[in-house]
């Protein structure tokens, strides 16, 4: 296991249809962003998915999480997912990214987060990587106490995971992820014992701006910033898009958008969110 300084890497899922028959674990779907938290001696660091602390970037989080585990000491794995006012994730919110180092008041406000737990990697210094994910999951639920800011979502086993997608779908979510019941937890790796079936919604958006990337695409588009317009044909923002980019092509494309730039911006930087000056 890793020191108080990093973080080991999210176990990640394999994009394929929703697995059928027995000797699968069905979860939702979350629309957020993935996080290791790691909880020793009364306090909590995040870590992005690639490794980077993100504990500035949600420090109330950071906070409830240590509380959460009662004085024990963990690895976590879960997901920081912004909510609506029906408990669903929702991408019309302002969205908090982990590039947002140190949030004003008003912005956590604004765009309140909470951290959805659903793995356990490591409790009171033994390692839970080589146990089977039921067992995981139980471990799990008896370490993280839920509260208004952190969930324990719960998990289905003996389901149809194709009914899963359809409730799914009906509630408005993002979509299913089946676990095997017997998957160990291989830290970094892409296994086909974690099947993500993810609903896709279609939609046109203008690509109004973009902000700069950071480390390796630090001289590339880091993401997207997208919008529409309203019925009262406003251009407004309604999200951004940063995943599905080689680093040549966030060079190439930011090669593009910076000769068609132009000096104003729709709409204002506040309805962005973002940590650095968006173009």
């Amino acid at each position: 296991m890793p020191s108080a300084q990093t973080a080991p890497p999210p176990m990640l899922a394999t994009l394929g249809d929703v697995p059928t028959g027995s000797g699968w674990a069905f979860e939702w779907k979350w629309d957020g962003q993935r996080a290791i938290a790691v909880v020793r001696s009364g306090e909590c660091r995040l870590f992005s998915r690639n490794g980077n602390e993100a504990t500035n970037s949600f420090p109330e989080l950071a906070e409830v999480l240590s509380g959460a585990l009662r004085g024990r000491e963990g690895i976590v794995d879960g997901e920081v997912v912004a909510l609506d006012e029906k408990g669903r994730p929702s991408f019309s919110r302002p969205q908090r990214g982990m590039h947002v180092q140190r949030p004003t008041a008003q912005l956590r406000a604004a765009a309140p987060v909470s951290f959805f737990a659903f793995d356990v990697l490591e409790v009171d210094g033994q390692s839970t990587t080589g146990l089977p994910c039921l067992e995981r999951r139980a471990m799990l639920t008896d370490l993280v106490t839920p509260g208004p800011r952190v969930q324990v979502p719960p998990h289905q086993t003996d389901v149809d995971g194709r009914k899963m997608l359809d409730l799914a779908r009906e509630h408005g979510l993002e979509g299913v992820v089946a676990k095997r019941v017997d998957s160990t937890y291989r830290p970094g790796r892409r296994s086909p014992a974690w099947v993500k079936t993810p609903l896709r919604n279609n939609t046109e958006a203008i690509v109004i701006g973009w902000v700069d990337g950071t480390g390796t695409a630090r001289d590339g588009v880091g993401s997207l910033l997208l919008g529409t317009y309203d019925d009262d044909h406003r251009l407004v923002y309604i999200g951004h898009v940063g995943t599905g980019f080689t680093t040549a092509g966030r060079r190439a494309l930011r090669q593009q958008l910076a000769r068609i730039e132009r000096p104003t911006r729709h709409p204002t930087r506040s309805t962005c969110r973002a940590s650095t000056e968006p173009h």
